[in-house]
């Protein structure tokens, strides 16, 4: 297996709480912002997917938090799907500082909406790897 898809980002000081670190709920956008980024390098856009009438849901993140991050630190988001045989795929990401160190780690169970049907399509990965330009970015 290659090295996961990364995104860097600095925090921002809006994004942290009175104890000076980063907000729980924003390690959610970061984690979210990296999929999207992965999703982009792919070749896949959001009018790919609504032209395809999916669309990608969130079922369940957990969240372990390792670090706080502050304001003007620079951090890394990782982000690796993992496919199955069924509807639903995982998404592991790792948040680290520049320095390496693990912030949080992320694991995400997510799938595919058929927006029509309003159900879960089966098999997502076969989806992904049509739409994509660079499937070898999902693995596949």
């Amino acid at each position: 297996m290659s090295e996961p898809f990364s995104v860097r980002i600095t925090v921002r000081g809006y994004e942290t709480d009175v104890q000076g670190h980063v907000n729980q709920s924003v390690y959610i956008n970061y984690a979210e912002h990296a999929r999207w980024s992965l999703l982009q390098a792919a070749g896949i856009s959001q009018a790919d997917l609504l032209g395809r009438g999916v669309g990608p849901v969130g079922l369940e993140t957990t969240i372990r938090y390792k670090h706080e991050l502050l304001a003007g630190e620079e951090i890394d988001v990782t982000c690796a799907f993992e496919w199955g045989s069924g509807k639903t795929f995982r998404i592991e990401q790792t948040i680290r500082k520049a320095d390496g160190t693990v912030a949080a780690e992320l694991t995400s169970v997510g799938g595919l909406l058929d927006l029509e049907k309003r159900r879960m399509i089966a098999h997502p990965h076969d989806c992904f790897k049509e739409l994509a330009k660079d499937p070898g970015l999902f693995e596949l």
